[in-house]
């Protein structure tokens, strides 16, 4: 199954992959990026239905397998054979089904979807789909909203540890986004039909898992332990940073994947 992907390519080195958060495009990891390409061929990708890209094709629904797959077809069409992947939220468990199937060479996730319990899973879609699905007329007053300080605090500190690090344009232009993702709400529907399951695929693959302490939508204190509880051989990291962590610590995002690329290259060299 392939699908026509949007990707912002640069750097050189080993080819590393990286993926966005529902709602979210490839722009989201510009700090982390400016820190990677001078190590990495970086392929930052929009996911199928939001940013530039495609949506699926039609009668496939957005589930995060489906993804994986859309990602796997994508991957081969690039030539680029087990690259290193690193995605967020629903891209962090997208990282680990391509780690599963073996076509990723490492998977760094950062607060990836799938750990959730029922209650957190239904939270989570609230949550995303408030903003989703809010009225048209009320658009404009929130993205103008965003230009005030105690508006951004207010309204965003369930997805980003420190709104404020962010320009209030790039928020605008964020929230545009959401709104006009022809996959968002379906997405995050489909999350219904997903959790982390069958762990020991990927004992073969080296994983990190990184949680910000700070994460309000996929709550760090439940979801990364159960992670840990799943995952015990992957290295687990904390970060002091929100669910989206790539512009409350740009440097410690960065090496959590530098070190997991680093542990993945170390048997090929001996």
């Amino acid at each position: 199954m392939s699908a026509s992907i949007n990707y912002h390519r640069g750097g050189e080195g080993p080819p590393l992959v990286l993926l966005h958060g529902v709602g979210l495009s490839w722009q989201i990891w510009a700090p982390v990026i400016a820190l990677l390409e001078a190590d990495f061929d970086v392929i930052a990708c929009d996911s199928p239905g939001f940013g530039a890209s495609a949506p699926l094709p039609r009668g496939v629904a957005p589930t995060i397998p489906a993804y994986a797959d859309a990602f796997e077809w994508f991957l081969a069409e690039l030539g680029l054979e087990r690259p290193h992947v690193a995605g967020n939220s629903m891209g962090g468990a997208i990282a680990l089904e391509l780690a599963r199937s073996g076509a990723a060479g490492s998977a760094t996730a950062f607060s990836p979807a799938g750990f959730w319990n029922r209650a957190e899973l239904r939270y989570a879609q609230l949550s995303l789909l408030s903003i989703a699905r809010l009225p048209g007329a009320l658009r404009p007053l929130w993205a103008a909203l965003m230009r005030t300080r105690a508006a951004r605090a207010a309204l965003l500190r369930q997805y980003f540890g420190d709104p404020l690090r962010i320009p209030a344009e790039e928020l605008q232009r964020t929230l545009a986004g959401v709104w006009s993702a022809p996959a968002m709400v379906p997405a995050v529907e489909a999350f219904s039909q997903y959790s982390f399951g069958a762990a020991r695929a990927l004992r073969s693959t080296t994983v990190t898992i990184a949680w910000g302490r700070g994460d309000r939508l996929l709550p760090y204190r439940t979801q990364s332990r159960r992670a840990r509880a799943q995952l015990p051989w992957a290295t687990h990291v904390t970060l002091g940073a929100g669910h989206v962590p790539f512009h409350d610590d740009p440097p410690a995002c960065a090496e959590v994947i530098r070190a997991c690329v680093r542990r993945a290259r170390e048997p090929a060299r001996a």
